[in-house]
């Protein structure tokens, strides 16, 4: 399969990872979320929809570019390793904080995924430096909303 199925594909499962973890999100977005106490540079609510879509996409990219390299190489097979579980946890923030209602533990899970996107980068980096340049974005909207989930955690 040639690059530009596999970046489709990739795109298109990053997407779909976010569209299914919107729904734990939209439950609580207009009634708990609103309750709580927010520190001073959290952004506006509509700002969180094109920035993950654009940032979806940007990992779907990514991935699709490793993957293009030939997932019989090694190399290859641990960047999607690492790829697969940092968008899982990217899944699972939104359940655990939305969801559950838990910034405390959605806190634990966002530094998980924080170190998990620090290895992918790692990992992207040494198969495909473009691939690797396109999860900064990723990897600096993580950071913030980990600070963000810490102060939101701790004012609440």
């Amino acid at each position: 399969m040639k690059l530009l199925p596999k970046i489709l594909i990739a795109v298109f499962v990053c997407l779909g990872i976010g569209f299914l973890s919107s729904f734990s999100t939209q439950s609580s977005i207009d009634t708990w979320f609103t309750t709580l106490n927010k520190p001073s540079f959290n952004p506006p609510n509509w700002i969180f929809g094109p920035v993950w879509t654009l940032l979806y996409i940007l990992m779907g990219i990514a991935a699709g570019i490793v993957w293009s390299k030939g997932y019989y190489h090694k190399w290859v097979k641990i960047a999607m390793y690492h790829f697969v579980f940092q968008l899982l946890f990217n899944g699972l923030w939104s359940i655990v904080f939305f969801g559950f209602r838990s910034p405390g533990l959605a806190f634990l899970v966002i530094i998980v995924l924080l170190a998990l996107i620090l290895l992918t980068y790692k990992w992207f980096r040494i198969v495909n430096k473009t691939a690797a340049y396109l999860l900064i974005p990723y990897l600096l909207w993580v950071g913030f909303a980990t600070i963000l989930n810490f102060s939101i955690w701790q004012l609440n």
